[in-house]
């Protein structure tokens, strides 16, 4: 499954970027691909859920390719609906949503 993330700024560091759109791809056994475009630096990592008595809880990092990264946690509403937080590794913070 792929689900569209939207990434909104939550500080004045991120207010620079405006909205950023992302993609997690899942592949319905608790890990998946993640990928984004912040200022022109493509990041892609990896999604994976959280070994915990909640399995709708999940990470998701990615490295960009001028040496920057992104960690993002998150927690699905719904099989398809979330909401979390990215931080990328200058300090803006980003509240996403994960789904339609």
């Amino acid at each position: 499954m792929t689900f569209a993330a939207r990434l909104y700024p939550a500080n004045d560091l991120a207010s620079a970027y405006g909205m950023v759109n992302a993609v997690v791809t899942n592949d319905l056994n608790g890990r998946g691909t993640f990928s984004t475009t912040i200022n022109g630096e493509s990041f892609t990592g990896e999604a994976t859920r959280l070994a915990t008595s909640s399995s709708r809880e999940g990470v998701a990092n990615g490295a960009g390719n001028r040496g920057s990264y992104i960690n993002c946690r998150y927690q699905m509403n719904s099989a398809t609906l979330g909401t979390g937080q990215c931080k990328l590794s200058n300090g803006a913070l980003f509240t996403m949503h994960v789904g339609s």
